[in-house]
């Protein structure tokens, strides 16, 4: 399996392969940077080989779903380093999976051997909320390692960050219709969302709030059925989603839904959503989307609200609600100066994000090798 030749392995500190028998427990860390602080990213619980079993001999499944799951972590510790970076914390970027259904391996006996990996690290890593975890999951992690942030209660607890996620989201997309279609609200923008999770259920709550039309999906009746029983939506299938005729389409479940296959069904004029990596290869899915007229929020800036909300918790310090709701609602401006380097220069927004992201690490790893020096 390759690691140091994956395309997504460049410029990452380390990456940890964990093991716990007794528990069931198959995990990999990810650490891409440190330079603005310790990597602080979530842990994502997921059965990487169920899709492969359905064509595949078991073995032959569980190889490839290894494979997925390092390409998974590692490019979704990168892609934390820059939404950090993008939203100026004192955070590094790291990420964190666990192989496996979190229904079937999710005990707590399996989270407190996960705590344990965290705690070897000696605090390069803070693991957070992610797919398949939940508080409670954390918590158990928590009774093994001080390293663990999105806790409910105590000193320092900051709790479910999803709220703060689709803030941030529903900030983003304002800043999206406001650049291409000259609103200053949402009222009779027609939003597609995919994925009806706590992040995107939030998020359904702010877009009725200002007025929107609004057409959903999920795999799951139950988040459908939450979602209508606080309003009306229009409901599609699952397949369907990206294809509605819309104003924004709104990713909200895994990434990869820009790609290849579903780039020239996407009848949206902005994509802006809370899932991580939307784009299958970067600066190629965002190029098209740019060559359409498609205007692309790139994910990690648009879907910072959550790591936003557990900064202060990495530090010890007591959370301010006026300090965290600022910072989330500055994702926005951000976006907005990106959308304008993007139309002045010809280039697509994901690399505009990218390469300040890249600049703002670069300064912060000469910064510290030169303090290192004095």
């Amino acid at each position: 399996m390759p690691v140091f030749d994956s395309r997504s392995f460049k410029n990452h500190e380390q990456v940890v392969f964990c093991s716990d028998e007794a528990s069931g427990l198959k995990a990999i860390i990810a650490v891409h940077s440190t330079a603005l602080g310790p990597a602080t990213g979530g842990t994502r619980f997921w059965d990487y080989a169920a899709n492969h079993r359905r064509s595949a001999p078991i073995d032959v499944a569980e190889t490839r779903g290894e494979q997925d799951a390092v390409y998974d972590v590692l490019r979704l510790s990168r892609g934390m380093s820059f939404k950090n970076a993008m939203a100026g914390l004192r955070l590094g970027g790291g990420k964190s999976v666990i192989i496996g259904n979190p229904k079937e391996l999710g005990t707590p006996e399996l989270m407190r051997a996960f705590g344990r990996m965290i705690n070897r690290l000696g605090g390069s890593y803070y693991a957070a909320e992610d797919v398949g975890t939940s508080p409670d999951m954390l918590a158990a992690a928590a009774e093994t390692t001080n390293f663990v942030c999105g806790l409910e209660g105590g000193d320092f607890g900051t709790g479910d960050p999803s709220p703060h996620t689709a803030l941030g989201v529903y900030t983003g997309i304002k800043a999206a219709v406001k650049h291409r279609l000259g609103k200053d609200s949402l009222n009779g923008v027609t939003v597609a969302v995919q994925g009806l999770g706590h992040v995107g259920q939030y998020l359904v709550d702010h877009l009725r709030g200002d007025g929107a039309k609004i057409v959903v999906t999920d795999i799951v009746d139950a988040n459908i059925q939450a979602v209508l029983a606080k309003g009306d939506a229009e409901v599609v299938a699952p397949d369907a989603i990206h294809a509605v005729d819309c104003d924004v389409f709104a990713p909200c479940a895994l990434g990869g839904v820009l790609n290849p296959k579903s780039l020239g069904d996407i009848k949206a004029t902005i994509v802006a959503g809370a899932s991580n990596n939307q784009l299958e290869t970067e600066g190629r899915e965002d190029e098209e989307l740019r060559k359409r007229g498609i205007l692309y929020a790139p994910d990690y800036v648009i879907n910072a609200g959550g790591i936003i909300s557990v900064e202060s918790e990495v530090y010890k310090e007591k959370p301010n609600a006026a300090e965290r709701e600022a910072k989330v609602l500055r994702i926005g401006d951000t976006l907005t100066k990106i959308f304008n380097a993007s139309d002045k220069e010809g280039r697509p927004t994901g690399v505009i994000a990218n390469e300040m992201a890249e600049d703002i690490i670069r300064r912060a790893n000469e910064a510290k090798l030169a303090a290192a020096a004095e």
